[in-house]
């Protein structure tokens, strides 16, 4: 029998692989400038580290055990913090391209549609501020792309392997990040609106449930040899939903019910997302695109997901990478709208719209680069300062030398001990300011030994993003942003 002959590639999929390759060069653009977004990127990077160095306590850290095991092997090779970060980035971009593969099969968009699906989304604020930091939203956004996909292919083929593979890709998300469980009651009214009966038949339900009890008995497993409780991996879900006590901010509660948040966020920072969200609402408002019992087309079903997204996550503390799973859908709608105009008018309307975006990016994002925490660490080490307290940020842990240690302060009651046992300087880091931790009057009083400028420390988007924590509103946010932005510098440094 002569071997098959390999199919040519579609030109949709060099278009796609053209545009992954811009959205990369942007992600990594002036990287080593940046530093850490934010804390928990570095803490991110300590548990890697401390797993690496055989402190397996640490394995359930964030919920995801998933993402920081599968770094450990970089520290074989590294254990600099810009080599993650850059490794993430690149992950990032393959997870963009997931999607993109879905949407340009599904809606056999030619190779000008598929690039736009990713430049748009590519050039997103919050794709990119999340695709330069170190946190699981990376690998988390290629398992969501997944899941798209296959239960896509579930309502079209009706076929239980589809609906066996989304519960897959969605076992597979859950150990990068919790944030897959806020896609389970989309899907339970998807899997509704099928009416096709596909979950009960054949014992499919049971096997599905296996696949996705997997990862919590493999990694749970893996716990329990490591000295820790089997219930760890779903306690961090109970603790990261039903926090213990008052945070330092004064915030204890998840549920903080503000509707216009998301769309809020969108009209400032995401306008051609907010656009495309408008048009999918009129584009497929009639209810011949809406009838139960029939697969959805590709522009409801990606509607669904994200009109789902943003009324769902209204209801929880507010933080613009929530929505990260909407972020794809939202930019396709656009696309899927702009065909429907005459080719030359839908060119340069994308045009427009990733004009839009890259003036965005440069004003909140490039702008504000180059970070002065090198600048922090070349000072102690001129003056020998080998031990450093920091005020609620921990970004310069990531500079550091190995010789140097750093302290977390988050309250001046601690000042007193840390001097005590020989903590040298105080770096006060504005990270307070977003996080909302008003604890060190006494030290801003104080004349600094030095002090730099820290622009990324005063971006909306940082306090936007710590709204979750700091529990304010959109507005409370925004004017704690205005006034970190009115102070001159962001990073202050003191004798202790």
């Amino acid at each position: 029998m002569p071997a098959p002959v390999a199919q040519p590639a579609r030109p949709a999929t060099y278009a796609l692989l053209l545009a992954l390759l811009l959205v990369l060069g942007l992600r990594l653009w002036r990287l080593p400038e940046a530093g850490p977004t934010d804390y928990d990127s570095v803490g991110n990077w300590q548990t890697v580290l401390a797993l690496a160095g055989g402190n397996w306590q640490v394995l359930f850290h964030h919920a995801a055990p998933g993402f920081t095991l599968l770094f450990v092997p970089v520290t074989w090779l590294t254990t600099n913090y810009l080599a993650f970060q850059g490794l993430h980035a690149v992950l990032g971009v393959v997870s963009l391209g997931v999607f993109g593969r879905f949407v340009s099969r599904a809606g056999r968009l030619g190779p000008a549609a598929t690039a736009a699906v990713v430049l748009l989304a590519g050039t997103s604020l919050l794709l990119t501020f999340s695709g330069r930091d170190f946190v699981e939203n990376a690998l988390s956004l290629g398992a969501a792309s997944g899941l798209l996909a296959s239960y896509y292919k579930r309502l079209h083929t009706r076929q239980p392997a589809a609906l066996l593979r989304a519960a897959a890709w969605l076992a597979l998300g859950l150990c990068f990040s919790f944030k897959l469980l806020f896609t389970v009651p989309i899907l339970a009214v998807l899997e509704w609106w099928a009416a096709d009966g596909l979950l009960w038949r054949r014992g499919t339900w049971w096997r599905a449930l296996v696949i996705l009890a997997a990862p919590y008995e493999g990694l749970g497993a893996v716990g329990v040899a490591a000295g820790l409780p089997w219930y760890r991996w779903p306690l961090a879900y109970y603790l990261s939903l039903m926090p213990e006590g008052v945070n330092l901010a004064g915030n204890q509660s998840t549920v903080h019910l503000e509707p216009l948040f998301y769309l809020r966020y969108l009209f400032d920072f995401e306008p051609m997302l907010l656009l495309g969200l408008g048009a999918g609402l009129w584009l497929w408002r009639g209810r011949r695109h809406w009838q139960r019992g029939q697969p959805l087309a590709l522009g409801p079903y990606l509607l669904v997901w994200a009109v789902c997204l943003l009324l769902g996550l209204s209801l929880l503390a507010k933080a613009p990478r929530a929505l990260l799973f909407a972020y794809g859908p939202l930019a396709a709608l656009l696309v899927l709208a702009l065909r429907r105009l005459p080719a030359g008018a839908a060119a340069t309307a994308t045009l427009l719209a990733l004009a839009v975006n890259g003036y965005l990016l440069q004003r909140e994002f490039y702008s504000r680069l180059p970070t002065h925490y090198p600048q922090v660490v070349a000072w102690l080490r001129a003056h020998h300062g080998q031990r450093l307290a920091t005020t609620a940020g921990i970004n310069v842990k990531a500079f550091i030398d190995k010789d140097q240690a750093v302290t977390l302060l988050n309250t001046e009651h601690q000042l007193a001990a840390l001097r005590r046992q020989g903590v040298q300087y105080v770096l006060l880091d504005s990270y307070w300011r977003a996080a909302n931790i008003a604890q060190f009057d006494s030290l801003r009083r104080q004349r600094p030994l030095a002090a730099w400028p820290e622009p990324q420390l005063t971006a909306p988007l940082l306090f936007l993003e710590h709204a979750e924590y700091t529990g304010l509103s959109y507005d409370q946010t925004m004017a704690l942003q205005r006034a970190a932005a009115r102070d001159t510098v962001q990073l202050r440094l003191y004798r202790l």
